[in-house]
């Protein structure tokens, strides 16, 4: 094996990541992975399926140990200090991975007198995060029998038990429907709301816009860009602009004009009839400008003029060149036969 940089962190992250590698075979997972989460902060880890990101979970878990590079965690190395940084850390893989022979209490409990919690601390975390997670009216039955939304929430709770400093969610919503997901977004916002740091991974769009403060997008173990939603957004180019006629009655013939015009290149417009808008693709400030004023040239009056960049759906198909997953979601009525 190659030996780990022997370097420490500088303390300015919760998660400092230098030229990770790690081999499975031929195969490359992580191929020189750079990354930093600012503490209190989410980082969305987008990728494609087989992209590295479980993998990458997994080393700074501490379930596996990086070939070459270098990884700190809240402050601990994660090949020479993995004891320590297990106490400071919870992880929610993509699948519930609660014992479900036992009750939800006994889950939450055996959990904290592992991480060496006395019994009445133990108890009382339990307690408190039952109760948070709404689930004390099943606190006493088996695991086994409850909703996948309701063990997703357990899963959740039983990564908070050591009250960590930095919380890794390894795709958490996969399978869910649309109301536990939402319940789950809300739990992580209220622990970054605490000062929790979060590692996310996900291929969900609308998930990474929810939750993440900055992205990070990895592909074949490396990562292809990073930055804010917005400033990744930017890199991609292009933007739409939506126009609103004062005379609705006009919309149509507004959007003909313009097809017309010569002035939206290869693109062709769209009528948004529901908002009233005409939609159309610009490439640059100039091609905005000569757009509107060849409209009020026609005579057209405008109530409202706006520019839109690019979805994040867009963005990673555009930087990965592959689309992105939209969130299988588990039919509701199975979420309540189950409860």
């Amino acid at each position: 094996m190659t030996r780990i940089d022997t370097n420490t962190s500088s303390g300015e992250h919760a998660v400092e990541v230098r030229g990770l590698v790690k081999h499975y075979g031929e195969t490359k997972a992580l191929d020189g992975v750079d990354l930093d989460v600012r503490e209190g902060t989410v980082l969305g880890v987008l990728g494609p399926n087989g992209a590295g990101k479980t993998t990458l979970v997994r080393v700074l878990s501490t379930l596996i140990q990086p070939d070459a590079g270098s990884a700190f965690v809240a402050g601990y190395d994660v090949v020479r200090q993995p004891r320590q940084l297990r106490r400071q850390i919870g992880l929610t893989g993509q699948y519930a991975s609660v014992d479900e022979k036992i009750s939800g209490f006994e889950n939450l409990y055996m959990i904290g007198r592992l991480l060496d919690l006395s019994r009445a601390d133990s108890k009382r975390r339990a307690g408190e995060l039952l109760e948070r997670f709404s689930l004390t009216e099943a606190a006493k039955r088996p695991a086994g029998t409850y909703s996948g939304g309701m063990r997703r929430r357990l899963d959740l709770a039983a990564s908070m038990i050591g009250q960590p400093a930095v919380l890794y969610l390894d795709e958490p919503t996969t399978g869910l429907d649309p109301r536990t997901r939402n319940e789950v977004w809300d739990e992580v916002k209220r622990m970054v709301g605490e000062g929790v740091t979060v590692l996310l991974t996900t291929q969900y769009m609308e998930e990474a816009e929810q939750l993440a403060s900055e992205l990070t997008v990895i592909d074949r173990g490396r990562i292809i860009a990073n930055g804010g939603i917005d400033e990744l957004k930017a890199k991609v180019g292009g933007r739409t602009l939506r126009i609103r006629p004062s005379d609705p009655l006009q919309l149509r013939s507004l959007a003909q004009d313009l097809d017309d015009s010569g002035l939206t290149g290869l693109a062709t417009t769209t009528v948004d009839a529901g908002a009233g808008t005409v939609l159309v693709p610009v490439q640059s400030d100039e091609q905005l400008t000569a757009i509107i004023g060849a409209l009020a040239a026609r005579g057209y009056g405008l109530a409202d003029v706006s520019t839109e960049l690019p979805s994040l759906d867009e963005v990673f198909l555009s930087i990965t060149g592959q689309k992105a997953s939209a969130p299988q979601d588990a039919a509701p009525v199975l979420e309540e036969v189950a409860v």
